[in-house]
């Protein structure tokens, strides 16, 4: 896996996490990226 794409995913991840202050914040957080990953991949199908 490309180096620079481990980085910039580790960051965001940190960033997501210092932006939301509780669990259920993380939680809507970390739902928000799995449908974009979800709809990223239907659209290279």
């Amino acid at each position: 896996m490309n180096k620079g794409f481990v980085i910039l995913v580790v960051m965001l991840g940190l960033l997501g996490l210092s932006a939301c202050n509780t669990m259920e914040g993380f939680g809507k957080d970390v739902s928000k990226v799995g449908n974009k990953i979800e709809k990223s991949a239907d659209q290279h199908k």
